[in-house]
């Protein structure tokens, strides 16, 4: 892990970002019919080639797509002839960029292509899910995905730091931000709807989402050639839980504070968060783990209640984070990733613009 960085390392900046229209589809796209278009956008904002690409890594699940090996696929939309120099992790593509962040901080690389994808329309994403959960006590009881953050939820109630009013209002305030985004899902208002699993209802869950999203980053004095105004990463951090659930306070996300520390997050104020948190309950979370005041704008995107491609959701959080300090809106944001059961792995990353 590593948090801010000292003189010993290279700058290393968010220059192009680009993702899909979220939805859930209604024909059968396979993942290089789904890459192609972002992938050829974030390298036309930057005028790079595939060729020009130093490092490349992508973040996917062999278990959504049904099949092992699945990212060997999606190679097809990158190019990987001549051979290039490729990672993938099997999780959110946040995690493939903190891996091209390192690649580029090690000066192994002066560029590098970090893309993600999920398609969870297919099957049942919550009975998917229920895999990444310990085979011994929990997996045999299978609990589904909603079921345990309807736990996480509850618990968050009983100890009195919400209500259910209170995460309908989180559903409406994300929904009405997304309406100003073109790629989100649901960008009309919802009804808050009857319960899934109590205390939780249909507008405190993440809707089933397609989609795909990439980014492109650069080192030094190459980030400044390629945007007019990098996000530069001034730290970026992740912590895991326990794999138990019951050793953890499902109240509390320890792992999000301590990441959000190494990366510099609680130095200076951020104007924006984009906060990976699929239900209502857990956006409450990781705001008292950030320590996130009414002036910091949470979510102007809409966040993943308004489009949650799984394996991209977190890569895009830190995409339209990037993106708003591209265009001058936000001079420094705070990102959060998340992966595995109720916060069970969560990243950080700070990123920075320059004083115009």
């Amino acid at each position: 892990m590593t948090g801010p960085q000292d003189d010993a390392h290279r700058d290393i900046a968010v220059v192009a970002f680009a993702q899909t229209g979220h939805r859930r589809s209604s024909q059968e796209l396979s993942e290089v019919e789904m890459l192609m278009p972002v992938l050829h956008e974030v390298l036309a904002r930057t005028g790079l080639r595939t060729a020009d690409i130093g490092f490349t890594c992508s973040g996917s699940s062999d278990y959504l797509a049904g099949r092992a090996f699945s990212f060997t696929l999606a190679l097809d939309g990158v190019g990987a002839w001549p051979p290039i120099a490729e990672s993938h992790v099997e999780t959110d593509g946040a995690w493939a960029l903190y891996e091209a962040w390192t690649k580029l901080v090690s000066g192994a690389a002066d560029t590098a292509l970090v893309y993600a994808w999920g398609k969870s329309s297919p099957g049942s994403v919550r009975d998917v899910l229920t895999r990444q959960l310990d085979p011994y006590y929990l997996a045999p009881l299978w609990p589904d995905s909603v079921a345990l953050a309807a736990l996480q939820a509850q618990a968050l109630i009983d100890a009195g730091h919400t209500d259910e009013p209170a995460l309908a209002a989180v559903a409406a305030r994300s929904r009405e931000a997304a309406a100003a985004n073109p790629h989100a899902q649901l960008r009309a208002p919802v009804p808050h709807g009857e319960y899934v699993v109590r205390p939780l209802r249909t507008g405190d869950c993440p809707p089933v989402s397609d989609g795909a999203a990439a980014v492109i980053l650069a080192a030094g004095e190459r980030a400044r050639e390629l945007c007019e105004r990098p996000a530069w990463i001034r730290g970026i951090d992740h912590r895991i839980e326990a794999h138990a659930l019951g050793v953890r306070d499902l109240t509390d996300s320890p792992s999000t504070r301590l990441a959000a520390e190494r990366a510099g997050a609680f130095g200076r104020p951020v104007d924006t968060a984009e906060l990976h948190a699929p239900f209502t309950s857990q956006e409450v979370i990781l705001r008292r783990a950030l320590r996130l005041g009414d002036d910091v704008r949470v979510n102007p995107s809409g966040g993943a209640l308004a489009a949650h491609p799984l394996m991209a959701a977190g890569l895009v959080r830190i995409g339209e984070a990037a993106a708003r300090i591209h265009r001058g809106a936000s001079g420094r944001a705070l990102a959060h990733a998340t992966s595995g059961p109720c916060l069970q792995q969560n990243l950080v990353a700070v990123l920075e613009g320059e004083p115009r």
